[in-house]
């Protein structure tokens, strides 16, 4: 990760990401999320969400706050997010901006880009700054963040 000053700025990095789903979740776009969770099925639905590195350190953190060491492995296409008993997400207040923006019709269907565009674009400043390469798959995103986090 770069430094500044010759601090760690991934902390400051993780408050950005966590100002921007802050924003999203606020801005008056008619959305209801039902927790269908079918957005959840990867396989079903035929959609992965991708994470930039400032989206992935959210979630890894999150996933560790959970007792975790790593993603659990799921061979039925569903998130590795998802808790297998409950059917939860087991880190839904720090869920990705895919997650938050996704296609689901029973929350109201995806936003528009323009809606959020910006948003998008603070993500990639962030992904940029800490040295990110564009964004990446859901599990490979949060799995080489859980690495890095090590």
């Amino acid at each position: 990760m770069k430094k500044r000053n010759g601090v760690d700025n991934a902390a400051e990095s993780l408050a950005q990401v966590r100002r921007i789903y802050a924003e999203v979740d606020a801005r008056p776009i008619e959305r209801s999320c039902m927790r269908v969770k079918e957005c959840c099925h990867f396989r079903l639905t035929g959609r992965t969400p991708y994470l930039t590195r400032g989206e992935a350190l959210v979630a890894a953190k999150a996933l560790r706050g959970t007792g975790r060491k790593g993603l659990p492995a799921t061979a039925n296409g569903m998130c590795p997010l998802l808790e297998v008993a409950s059917g939860n997400c087991l880190i839904y207040k720090d869920r990705p901006f895919g997650c938050r923006t996704h296609f689901c019709a029973a929350a109201g269907g995806p936003y528009a880009r323009r809606e959020v565009a910006d948003l998008i674009q603070q993500l990639e400043k962030i992904d940029a700054d800490l040295g990110g390469s564009g964004a990446s798959a859901l599990p490979h995103a949060i799995g080489e963040a859980l690495k890095q986090l090590r």
